[in-house]
């Protein structure tokens, strides 16, 4: 029994915390950040303003995340996110393919409540701090639920809040709303009529019942739904994050009129809904009801903050490759309509570069404070190139960047700005790869230290065997190939039938833009006259001056059929010049107007279990999985397969580093294959498998004999042992074991 006497008044309770860096916002940005320098060793305090973590991936507003595959609607293939906002999307898969909210801030709040060095604070709001001149050092932030303030001091500060906190607290430059054109030079910023800012979305869920249910509207619900210009695209299937669209807030303040958004979007929700119960269009609606409706809205644009460079629309289509290019997008840019769900505008505008674009680290710091990081969608950027990077598995790659960049600042003894230096910034560039972050067009220098690697076997490919299935040309068709310098691919073989006779065309296509997948020029071509069912040879004898990825394109001819292989091949696939009208409305780009941007034709995979391959045969064998490719530095598919691929009949593929002196060794990373264009999406769309098929589920490493790690049930494409006591040997062996079911891939064995 505690009694506590009458007072004058009281005061909460107060806790002092101290760390190295402080990262405000616990979205993807913060928590990639976050965990990305406590593995560094920092000491990290982690203020997140909500009871839970993801931002607008959580469960408080469950918007599935995704980044540079767009829902694999767009051409950049093997473009997922790697290091740890990869490994959080490769976690989900694992434990949550259905896609289950509830789950996926399970797999967050596991994630940082399990890292040493990472101090979380939930429910904690920043309200206050303290700087010197152009240096923060101290926050203050309160959380209702445990009446605590809290005071954390730190060296270095990351603002990932999204609306930034910090960044406004502090007094940095910032901007609202779209730049003129005549500032940039962007030809996509919005007029006035469109309008100058993003709104906010609410989503809900509805499911099926096994008899009628009543709905009642309230007495705010949205009376009339022709107030909705695309009102007539509403239908009882749709679903969660289907109405995207359901937006609206461009014109108000983002931030500080937020309340007055969300009570908006709560009318139209339930004018929405009542429509489609009671109007009597839906009778099928008569047995469903709403099971959850967002409770706070999915914000997308408020403030973006000022540093040494502003990321552009130019950057962004042109695919400018920057010297401190840190990070990769390749979301469409990707603009709405101030009025959103009652504008006469369609409800985006997008365009897409043809392949990824590059992320400076000049645009992922304040340039008014010293020490204070941006990373999420606050970062350095125009309204129109932030139509691209604010999407959120961008936003955690640049959170990972930012986490490293922290830790090396610390250790050198840099500001974020002297970092972004040409004589410095390859640190960072460097070290970003070593942990398994793929920056377009960049390799690591020397990932095994000067060893040289054999292998038990390596995969040729001449054959792919018939499986006895067929497919339709009924849209054109297209195999990536991996072609080298001075090569050509020979004669192919295929097998093809038709019931009348018909000519069938067949390209080599080819992209101007290195590492691309937009084919852009025909290299060569021939034709086939099809008759009956037998194998037909073509020859493609012209060398590429390069290495290169060629699309080996068959025309679209729905009377013909192609015969299928069950053979899947790391960094080769099949796509299809057709439409993902998640992120399309056209199997090509139309620019219809001055915006810009580029007109191409897309071409796309298909999603397990759907993915196709055409049995093929050549007479020039790729030999394109060579054990070399695991010293050439480079993380991905990208010119080359850049992978090393056992033989099919190999019963132990092993891989062997070797030094003719001995190698101290402390930190291995393996980057192996995951299916890097499997978009993952975190959140109500569910996938096929828990884990890909070439992934290397059981795995051994060796230092001369002994035995470093013997790792079970793997599911990450990145793969890090840090020796708690570093070894001495000549000689580092990988055996591997068990795949997921296919054939496995290794890019590289980073060793330091």
């Amino acid at each position: 029994m505690n009694i506590y006497p009458q007072t004058g008044t009281r005061t909460f309770p107060s806790k002092q915390l101290n760390a190295d860096l402080v990262v405000a916002g616990g979205g993807l940005a913060g928590l990639c950040a976050a965990l990305a320098a406590a593995r560094e060793g920092l000491q990290v305090v982690l203020i997140q303003d909500r009871p839970v973590l993801g931002g607008n991936a959580s469960s408080e507003v469950r918007l599935w995340a995704n980044g540079a595959t767009s829902h694999m609607g767009n051409n950049n293939r093997w473009a997922r996110e790697g290091g740890i906002m990869g490994e959080i999307l490769e976690e989900n898969l694992w434990r949550n393919k259905e896609g289950n909210p509830v789950m996926f801030d399970l797999v967050l709040l596991d994630m940082a409540k399990s890292q040493p060095g990472l101090t979380l604070l939930l429910n904690t709001t920043i309200y206050a701090l303290e700087k010197t001149q152009r240096t923060l050092s101290q926050v203050s932030a309160f959380n209702a639920i445990n009446e605590t303030f809290y005071i954390v001091n730190a060296d270095q500060f990351c603002d990932a809040t999204g609306d930034g906190v910090l960044g406004f607290l502090a007094g940095a430059e910032y901007r609202e709303g779209a730049e003129e054109p005549e500032e940039l030079g962007e030809k996509m910023a919005p007029g006035d009529n469109f309008g100058h800012k993003l709104g906010h979305s609410i989503y809900f869920y509805t499911k099926h019942t096994p008899g009628p249910v009543n709905f009642v509207p309230p007495s705010f619900a949205l009376q009339d739904i022709t107030a909705i210009p695309r009102y007539k695209r509403l239908t009882s299937t749709l679903n969660g994050c289907d109405l995207w669209w359901l937006e609206w807030g461009g014109r108000l303040d983002t931030v500080h009129q937020s309340e007055e958004i969300k009570w908006e979007l709560w009318k139209i929700v339930w004018g929405v809904w009542d429509h489609i119960k009671n109007s009597g269009e839906f009778p099928e609606a008569a047995n469903m009801t709403i099971e959850w409706v967002g409770a706070i809205p999915g914000k997308r644009e408020s403030r973006r903050f000022m540093g040494d460079h502003l990321l552009c629309q130019q950057d962004i289509i042109e695919q400018r490759d920057h010297y401190d290019a840190v990070a990769y997008g390749g979301w469409s840019i990707d603009l709405h309509p101030a009025d959103g769900v009652y504008s006469t505008h369609d409800g985006c505008r997008q365009f897409h570069s043809k392949g990824t674009y590059t992320i400076p680290l000049r645009s992922l710091y304040s340039r008014s404070l010293d020490n204070l990081f941006l990373t999420g969608r606050l970062i350095s950027a125009s309204h129109v190139a932030f139509g691209s990077a604010r999407v959120m598995c961008t936003c955690g790659l640049l959170g990972e960047v930012v986490g490293q960049a922290a830790a090396l600042c610390k250790t050198r003894q840099l500001t974020p700005a002297q970092l972004a230096q040409r004589e410095q910034v390859k640190l960072l560039q460097q070290q970003l790869q070593a942990r398994g972050c793929y920056i377009p067009r960049q390799w690591l220098d020397n990932p095994a230290q000067g060893a040289t690697v054999t292998a038990s076997s390596q995969y040729i490919l001449s054959s792919l065997a018939l499986n006895g299935q067929w497919h339709s040309l009924s849209e054109r068709m297209a195999v990536l190939l991996p072609v080298q310098a001075g090569k050509s691919p020979g004669e192919i073989t295929v097998r093809l039938r038709s019931s009348s006779r018909q000519s069938l065309t067949c390209s080599l296509l080819t992209s101007h833009h290195a590492g691309n997948f937009t084919p852009e020029e025909q290299f060569d071509s021939c034709t086939l006259e099809v008759e009956g069912e037998q194998d037909y040879s073509f020859s493609f004898t012209r060398q590429s001056d390069h290495d290169q990825y060629m699309f080996l394109a068959f025309d679209a001819q729905p009377n013909v059929e192609i015969a299928l292989t069950d053979t899947q091949l790391p960094g080769i696939m099949t796509v299809f010049n057709s439409l993902n009208a998640r992120v399309a409305k056209h199997t090509r780009q139309i620019v219809d107007g001055d915006y810009g941007a580029d007109e191409f034709d897309f071409w796309l995979p298909r999603r397990r279990p759907h993915q196709v391959m055409p049995a093929l045969n050549f007479s020039q064998p790729l030999r394109c999985y060579c054990p070399d490719n695991l010293l050439n530095g480079r993380l991905r598919p990208e010119q080359q397969t850049n992978a090393w691929v056992p033989a099919a009949d190999d019963p132990l593929p092993t891989l062997r580093w070797q030094w003719r002196a001995p190698q101290r060794v402390s930190i291995l990373t393996l980057v192996q294959d995951n299916d890097f264009d499997n978009a993952m999406e975190t959140v109500q769309m569910g996938h096929f498998l828990p884990v890909t098929p070439h992934c290397i589920t059981h795995y051994r490493l060796w230092a001369d004999e002994t035995l470093l790690a013997e790792v079970t049930r793997n599911h990450h494409s990145v793969c890090e042992h840090r020796l708690p006591v570093p070894v001495t040997a000549r000689e580092v062996r990988l055996e591997i074991l068990a795949t997921a079911g296919a054939l496995p891939a290794i890019y590289s064995l980073n060793i330091s």
